[in-house]
């Protein structure tokens, strides 16, 4: 694959997008996301994971996914997945389990125990040390957030992922308690569009997400969204309230 350097032209006769290579320390530039090649999605390599760089992409809709043994790797796909609050569907064993009612609810109590269980993955992970440090970085900041299932005073899954105006991008989820990540789910598309939200972004379609109601929003759609979305001012206090009102009675089981 051939790439041209940030903020050059490309001399090619065949205009074909080629992902931009960002050197370390460079102004955080993008290129249009729209021209990204539709069967990959992949829209600019290299850069760092600075918080600058991480929030000017997501107000692009590009978020970073790369192997460990690769170099940073910036993506938007086409189509985009997203969960709408009106799609979302609790499968009645999962209602069963929300009517037990053994389990609590919170945010950022535990940013760091929820990026740390997202990351212990058998098949291994992308959730690297550098990226650990960058979104541990940007919950200091205020722009991410987890949610999490408690049972007592155990973490036993959660989400986390990146808020900017009134999108939310949801990154990696766990669980160590069947059932639990779809919780956290449910709880955050829940309480966030509660609270105002009017995105949940979760990157690609996987037959999970599908399950729980997630559908496909071409990327020119998408993006559009996020540039209207982008200058809303949500307090996250909006969202714990919503959360702490609600608890488990509000999944309607």
């Amino acid at each position: 694959m051939w790439y041209v350097f940030a903020g050059v032209p490309s001399k090619s006769r065949t205009h074909r997008f080629r992902p931009w290579l960002l050197p370390p320390g460079c102004t955080p530039v993008w290129p249009d996301p729209n021209l990204a090649d539709p069967d990959e999605g992949l829209v600019a390599v290299g850069g760092d994971l600075s918080a600058a760089r991480l929030l000017s992409a997501y107000v692009q809709g590009i978020f970073p996914w790369y192997e460990s043994d690769s170099t940073i790797l910036w993506w938007c796909p086409e189509p985009r997945a997203i969960l709408r609050v009106e799609d979302l569907h609790l499968s009645r064993s999962l209602r069963r389990r929300l009517r037990k009612n053994d389990f609590s609810l919170r945010t950022d109590t535990s940013f760091e125990g929820v990026i740390d269980g997202c990351a212990e993955r058998s098949e291994g992970t992308w959730i690297t040390p550098d990226m650990r440090a960058a979104y541990m970085h940007l919950h200091e900041l205020g722009h991410a957030h987890s949610f999490e299932v408690w049972i007592d005073e155990e973490l036993v899954g959660g989400l986390y992922g990146v808020q900017v105006g009134g999108l939310f991008a949801a990154e990696s989820m766990f669980h160590r308690v069947t059932d639990t990540s779809k919780i956290a789910l449910a709880a955050a598309v829940s309480a966030l569009f509660d609270a105002g939200f009017q995105l949940f972004d979760v990157q690609f379609m996987t037959p999970h997400l599908a399950s729980l109601g997630a559908s496909l929003l071409p990327r020119q759609e998408y993006l559009r969204a996020v540039s209207k979305l982008q200058g809303n001012e949500m307090p996250w206090q909006a969202v714990v309230s919503a959360l702490g009102e609600r608890q488990p009675a509000f999944f309607g089981g």
